[in-house]
């Protein structure tokens, strides 16, 4: 799965990725590769990219929107913070 993480400023994280944590407005939530297609908000938290099974990085963000299609994760965000 393509994961592309952008800010109004630049963008923070483009790659292949195997899955991502996102903080939903109701919750943790996780996609993997050939999810379904889906838009949703995000809260305020933590956002972990999973490169593989064992390797991770992690940003504190604001709010935003996440949208999975074909394959590909766009996450649109305020702003966000690496850990």
């Amino acid at each position: 799965m393509i994961l592309e993480i952008l800010t109004p400023e630049k963008k923070l994280y483009s790659g292949d990725v195997y899955g991502v944590q996102l903080p939903g407005i109701s919750g943790l939530f996780e996609v993997l590769n050939k999810h379904a297609p889906m838009v949703s908000a995000l809260g305020k938290g933590n956002l972990k990219i999973l490169k593989d099974k064992k390797e991770t990085v992690s940003f504190t963000i604001q709010s935003g929107f996440v949208e999975i299609l074909n394959n590909k994760a766009t996450v649109l965000v305020e702003g966000a913070v690496a850990l």
